[in-house]
Formats: structure tokens, sequence, C-alpha cells
């Protein structure tokens, strides 16, 4: 069983994935922007095996208007080395890797130009992952479409420009339900006529729901004999409700309690977790820390130097209840270390916790800052304690902000690597 996230990293340098709007995208400006986002995954996947995060979807801006006539640069050709070594690093290290298109790709529309275009970009799709040469099991997700006032004439037209495409985007295709027109029973049904794996998304069902005396283990066993041993290990997607936003709406962090309550009713079968979460690979890599039983309390200490100073900047007591801890060196006490940290981020934290934040993070600075950089803290800072401003929060963010520039600037690894500048 494999634990992955989607597209883009928090708190990992040089990892960014840029794009360009379309009268920017010139051969020159393309190039140097998809040399740059190649960098910036291969950069991902590094940073994902030295975290044992082993799935992972791949951005479909990878290549800024892959499947556009606006592209003319030949990248498949120009790339055609790296794509290989990328693939190469992947195979190497037993990843899975998928792509999932946007919400305007849609093969199901009453739009013959808006279908075309869709099966241009699940080809575009094919073309990155060919160019990897990434086995049958990374596949291409999509949801069924739009239901046009009709919904079984809608997935007709959907199981009718399937039936047309190109062989070598079936033998990638999985289809999901979604969280507004098509449930997962609906899905099943078009899955099993066109033998397609399905990936069930739990939010999506809870969102819009067949049935809701059936549990997510059940539809997860139906979906399971949508997917052959080519297809590779079963693929799910899991989510967590906002509680503060709209149903449907992805939560900041995996509640990890909540997570492993959901794990271990699954845990028999081989199925991959995708987590579809906002704060990406921080809830991965808690969620494997949670469920490894080779982990051993460095992984503690890792995640304890990305964490140290939200915490503190939230609560001095969770910062020292957690320090001491992770003392026994002996001991993995992984509940009670992600306990204390989700407790201490979801607090208000006041204005003299924050400044020990800062104080602490200035301390990196404050030996080789010039004489402009420490005033200008030292401004920051007294404007936040003296609250002058309508919104202290961002006298918050223009302080952490400057602290961020530092690190840049002169390099603090330690703290770029960290999530401070990252959780709020």
């Amino acid at each position: 069983m494999k634990i992955g996230y989607a597209c883009l990293t928090v708190s990992v340098p040089g990892t960014d994935i840029r794009g360009c709007i379309a009268k920017n995208a010139n051969n020159e400006n393309l190039y140097d922007i998809i040399s740059m986002n190649l960098d910036s995954l291969m950069n991902i996947l590094i940073y994902n095996v030295k975290n044992g995060i082993r799935l992972f979807r791949i951005s479909s801006d990878l290549i800024p208007f892959g499947s556009s006539v606006i592209n003319k640069l030949e990248w498949q050709k120009i790339f055609k080395s790296r794509f290989f070594e990328i693939g190469e690093y992947i195979r190497n290290n037993q990843l899975r890797v998928s792509m999932h298109p946007g919400q305007y790709t849609v093969l199901n529309s009453l739009n013959e130009d808006v279908a075309k275009r869709a099966v241009d970009d699940l080809l575009y799709h094919c073309d990155v992952l060919d160019l990897m040469e990434c086995d049958n099991s990374c596949k291409i997700i999509l949801h069924i479409g739009g239901a046009y006032d009709n919904k079984q004439k809608a997935i007709e037209r959907f199981k009718e420009n399937y039936i047309k495409l190109d062989a070598r985007i079936k033998k990638r295709l999985i289809i999901e339900n979604d969280d507004r027109i098509f449930n997962i029973s609906e899905v099943l049904d078009i899955a099993n006529q066109l033998k397609i794996p399905v990936v069930y998304d739990n939010l999506h069902n809870y969102a819009n729901p067949y049935d809701e005396s059936i549990t997510d283990l059940q539809w997860i066993k139906q979906c399971s004999s949508t997917w052959t041993k080519k297809d590779g290990n079963q693929k799910i997607h899991y989510s967590q409700q906002d509680k503060g936003k709209k149903t449907g709406s992805h939560s900041q962090t995996i509640s990890l309690s909540e997570f492993l309550q959901f794990y271990r009713n699954i845990s028999s079968s081989d199925t991959d977790i995708m987590l579809e979460v906002k704060d990406k690979n921080i809830s991965a890599v808690k969620c494997i820390n949670a469920v490894s039983d080779k982990r051993k309390i460095s992984a503690l200490e890792d995640e304890w130097a990305r964490y140290k100073y939200s915490v503190l900047e939230k609560s001095h007591k969770h910062y020292l209840e957690i320090r001491n801890l992770i003392k026994d060196k002996n001991s993995y006490p992984v509940m009670e270390f992600y306990s204390l940290i989700e407790e201490a981020l979801k607090m208000q934290g006041s204005v003299n916790s924050s400044i020990n934040a800062f104080e602490h993070v200035w301390g990196y600075f404050k030996d080789k800052a010039d004489d402009k950089e420490k005033k200008k803290i030292q401004a920051l800072i007294e404007n936040y304690k003296s609250g002058t401003s309508v919104n202290i929060e961002n006298d918050s963010i223009k302080v952490k902000s400057f602290l961020m520039k530092l690190s840049e600037k002169y390099n603090e690894a330690y703290l770029l690597n960290s999530y401070y500048f990252y959780l709020q």
C-alpha cells in the first residue's frame, strides 16, 4: 500500500511549477519554463523518495499549453532524454505516478469541439507518461463530465466517445465519482460496461451519495473488481471535509485520528491511497509516519525540525511538551506527537507567542544581517507588538515574509525546509 499526494509541494525549495499566459507562450519562454518544471518534478520525486512517499500525481501544468496549438515548441523531442531520466528514477525507486486532467477536459460535452479538445488533452497526458516510459499502473483520472439536463444521454455520449479513443489513452484512463453529478453507482455501471477501472473518492461520495447506508469499505470492494493485474494496485482518493466550508471542500490538513479509522478498515487490502488535501506533502508524511512499522524516533525528530516554530507561535506549552516527548530515543510516540501538533496549530496563539517565534527565527540572522535589515525587523516586530495596525494578522505576515526573504538571501536551509512560513 502506497500513500501519496497531488501535484505540488508545500515548503520544499526548488519544486515550483511555473506557467505563462498565452501571449507570452513563445518558444524561448516555453523552453525555459518546461526546463525548470522538469527540474522541479525531479526535485519533488527526490523529496518523495527521501520521505518514503511512493505515490504522486504529476501536475497537468507541467507543460504549459501542452495540448494546445498555442504551444508550438516540439517539447516531446527536445526534452525526450530528460523525460526518460525522470522515468528511470520513477522505475528505479518503485514510484507510482498519475495525472488528472482538469474540469475543462469534458469527454461527454455536447459541443464537439470541446469533446475533441478533451481527447487532445488526454493525448497530451499520455505523451507525458509515455515519454517517461511509465507502465500501465500509472493512470490518468477523469470524471464522466456534465449531465446537460439528460444524464442518461450524457452517459451514452461518454461511452460513445470513450470507444473511439486511442488505445494509448484506454490503457491509462480510469474514471472517478464526482461531488455533484455522477455518483459512484453510476460510475461503476459505466466502468463495468466499458471495462474501465474506477477510482473511488470518499469525499465525493459523502457530497454526492448513491446510498448513504453503503460504507466506504463496501464501495472500495465493489470498485476493486474493475481493476486487473495490468492496472496495478487499486487506487482510491481520500480527503476530509473542511468543516468551515461548503460540502466537498478539502480540509487544510488530514486529521490523523480520522484517517487512521479509515485506514484500519481498508488496510487488509493492498490499496494505494491518494490524499487530496491542501497541505499536500505535509499530510502525506504525517500519515506515512503514523502507519509505518519501520520508522524510528529520527522520523519524528525530522518532523519536529519542520514544525517547531509553527507550534511555538501558537503555544509555548505545546512546544515544550513535544520537545520533551521526543527525548526518549528508544520510543516512537507518533500518535501523541501529531495529536499535540494538530492541537497547537488549531489554537489562535497570542502576540507574545508569535513574538517568541519571530525572535527565535531572527536568531539565525542577527549576526549576519546588515544594519538596514536589523532596523527593519525591529520596526516590523514593534509595529506588530503595538497593534497599531487594524489587521494584526497582516502585520504577522509582514514579519514572516521578511524573515523568509532573509532565509532565502542567507540560504538558511533549516528554515527554508521548515513549515513556519507556510502554516498560518
